[in-house]
């Protein structure tokens, strides 16, 4: 090529508008860059929930309940960023300077960064799922137990002689693997939540209560537990249960083993006072297991003995106006298991009776200031007036027909005996009651 080509050649070249393409960086400076930028969308992912992303209908939990769980999930972010400034500031100072020590300061810090983020990760995760499950066909299954225990509540707080601060958000159901159904009280600290409280009332609930509602008394027992803290009974009850106890002549090991079941005790009673008769007749479906395992005795067990807990059910249900149905329950419970020694200390034995009978005097018909002045039976009334209600329920719901005005609570009863004189097949019980609480 001649000199003068050669020189075109060049000028064409260099005249050229395409600019070169930039220089890749290093190995070095791309990963320091990137443990910035992951940490960065890692948090970004974490973000509060919205309550449409969750379902429209009714099902779907309510904005309360939303900005109750993005509160904690926002106040645990915020130590969370401010890690990932810190761990910006690292990494910037390596990439200028890789140093090993530089480095080793970077990925030390983003280890921290990162085990923070899991920790809110995992509670992210656990209300992603608690919320997602009413997407699904348990939905309206869920929305039931959570009308079920917002009417206790409401029944509870409106029954009170003096004004009481009413607790938000309300209990919320869900559906859990397990054998028994569990309640996670408000303000808890939750090993689940990383020890962080519980913001509102959980009450899990197996697949297999929730497909037999007439089983839902355990919704009564769990929201009970609730109550007996929110009410401001949980310390007040146990000292003055121990006291009377002591009062009376008991010995002390006696009313102290009868302290400890109080918290158990306390919501199988709040639960039959909230649905009457039948929550009697589900306790009994619980606790009926061979005799080895209903004359079982643990001192250090927070559930009274199988065998004791029938009988104090029994006397709230005598001392409610259904003796009948007390005598009942009591001679099938004898029957069943007989009246051989059981395996208790003998003054747990000799004081039973009387201990029975003063255990639901105490909890249930005793007046406490936390109630402003009243006893638990006069806050929560139940007596054979609401269980008519509950006896025409049971044959509109067997039908079909819209039960009418009944609380929600009272649907559980009637369930139970639309099941137990088989008014109808037990699906479409199941059906019709889940149907009946939709329209609430």
């Amino acid at each position: 090529m001649s000199a003068p080509a050669a020189a075109v050649t060049q000028r064409g070249r260099s005249s050229d508008p395409r600019p070169s393409p930039p220089r890749s960086p290093a190995v070095l400076g791309r990963w320091t860059s990137a443990q910035t930028r992951n940490l960065e969308r890692h948090a970004l992912a974490l973000r509060p929930f919205t309550r449409e992303e969750f379902g429209t209908g009714h099902a779907a939990p309510t904005q309360g309940h939303v900005e109750a769980v993005n509160a904690l999930i926002t106040r645990l972010r915020e130590p969370l960023l401010t890690l990932n400034r810190r761990v910006a500031a690292i990494a910037a100072r390596a990439q200028a300077d890789p140093s090993p020590e530089r480095l080793r300061q970077l990925v030390t810090a983003g280890e921290v960064a990162h085990e923070h983020v899991r920790a809110v990760e995992r509670i992210w995760d656990f209300y992603m799922g608690f919320f997602g499950q009413r997407q699904g066909r348990f939905g309206e299954w869920l929305l039931g137990c959570d009308r079920i225990a917002l009417d206790c509540y409401q029944d509870a707080f409106l029954g009170l002689g003096t004004a009481k601060s009413v607790p938000q958000p309300a209990p919320m159901s869900c559906m859990e693997a397990g054998p028994t159904p569990a309640t996670f009280r408000r303000d808890v600290r939750l090993r689940r939540l990383g020890f962080q409280r519980n913001p509102f009332p959980q009450i899990q609930l197996p697949y297999h209560r929730l497909v037999n509602p007439w089983t839902l008394g355990a919704v009564l027992h769990e929201v009970s537990h609730n109550l007996q803290n929110e009410l401001g009974l949980a310390r007040v009850v146990p000292e003055t249960l121990e006291r009377r106890l002591a009062e009376a002549g008991h010995p002390p090991e006696v009313a102290r083993v009868w302290r400890r079941w109080n918290r158990e005790t306390f919501a199988d009673l709040c639960g039959l006072l909230l649905g009457g008769p039948a929550v009697v007749a589900s306790l009994m479906d619980i606790l009926a297991r061979a005799p080895a395992s209903v004359w079982t005795y643990n001192p250090t067990a927070v559930h009274p003995t199988p065998w004791l807990r029938l009988f104090v059910s029994a006397e709230l249900l005598s001392r409610m106006g259904f003796p009948e149905d007390a005598d009942g329950s009591r001679k099938a419970w004898r029957r069943t298991y007989g009246r051989r020694a059981a395996p208790y200390p003998k003054a747990m034995l000799e004081s039973a009776d009387d201990a029975v009978r003063l255990v639901v005097d105490t909890m249930c018909f005793r007046p406490y200031e936390t109630l402003g002045r009243r006893s638990l039976a006069q806050v929560i009334r139940f007596a054979p007036k609401e269980q008519q209600m509950i006896e025409e329920a049971a044959r509109r719901l067997a039908r079909g027909i819209d039960p009418g005005i009944l609380p929600e609570r009272f649907l559980i009863g009637a369930a139970r005996l639309a099941f137990d004189r088989r008014l109808a097949p037990p699906e479409v019980i199941t059906r019709h009651f889940y149907r009946d609480l939709a329209r609430r």
